[in-house]
């Protein structure tokens, strides 16, 4: 009533049979039900499906692209991945491993089959839970960007995988998910204790890469003259790879 559709057609909406919804409609409901913007264009998304085919291809097996990877190996500084829009791990530099994985092989993001996925690894992975001194924010965070990436992409049969296995290995986020959280996050600061150089508040900016199907590079950066740049520098000398050099090694 409050918004000014009838019974019938929001009961429509809500069971997905009205695939014309105008966008005075949805904006009408997302007004009433107070919304976030995040929030109103996951109901959207619902709202207007995009057309299934009956017989849905198979997932691709993604990859990061030659550029990609040459920008990563050129940001020697700077902890970066390139994630695909599951959250998988798709390439990281030396710093990015060493940041965030340092317990997994740095080639594991070239195994299609068991490479790291950032959203299982917060929920299943001890080790990279540990890194975050506010899990449950992150925690949060991880479950509404997903659904938010759900919402958007109803035909990944991969991402409907990754759903199913995280709530039926963890109740956490099993009870998470049933909240329905939305949010996305493009940037901000990470609070992050590092088991080689304690802790580190690091920036960082998601950057979409064009035309690679929603591929996006993820950076890390600490503030100038910041104790957390100094335990940046720290971990890039602990985790460089050893030098033949025998004055620099004795050093």
């Amino acid at each position: 009533m409050l918004a000014g559709v009838s019974i019938t057609h929001y009961t429509r909406l809500e069971q997905g049979r009205a695939l014309r919804a105008s966008d005075g409609v949805l904006e009408a409901i997302a007004r009433t039900l107070r919304l976030s913007d995040d929030e109103t264009a996951h109901l959207k998304d619902l709202a207007r499906p995009a057309a299934s085919s009956p017989r849905p291809a198979p997932p691709r097996v993604a990859h990061a692209g030659a550029s990609a990877r040459q920008l990563l190996a050129a940001m020697s500084d700077v902890p970066a991945l390139v994630l695909d829009r599951r959250n998988d791990v798709l390439a990281w530099n030396r710093m990015g491993h060493a940041l965030l994985a340092g317990h997994l092989a740095p080639e594991s993001p070239d195994m299609p089959a068991t490479r790291p996925n950032l959203t299982r690894m917060l929920f299943l992975d001890e080790q990279y839970q540990e890194l975050f001194t506010n899990w449950n924010e992150e925690a949060q965070l991880g479950v509404a960007s997903l659904r938010l990436v759900a919402g958007r992409h109803p035909q990944d049969r991969s991402l409907a995988e990754l759903v199913g296995q995280l709530a039926m290995n963890c109740d956490e986020f099993a009870n998470r998910w049933a909240r329905h959280p939305v949010r996305t996050c493009t940037s901000g600061v990470k609070h992050l204790r590092h088991p080689l150089v304690g802790a580190m508040d690091l920036s960082f900016e998601n950057l979409v890469i064009p035309g690679a199907s929603g591929q996006r590079l993820i950076a890390y950066t600490a503030e100038p003259g910041s104790p957390s740049e100094a335990a940046l520098r720290l971990l890039g000398s602990a985790t460089a790879p050893v030098t033949q050099d025998p004055t620099a090694v004795r050093r």
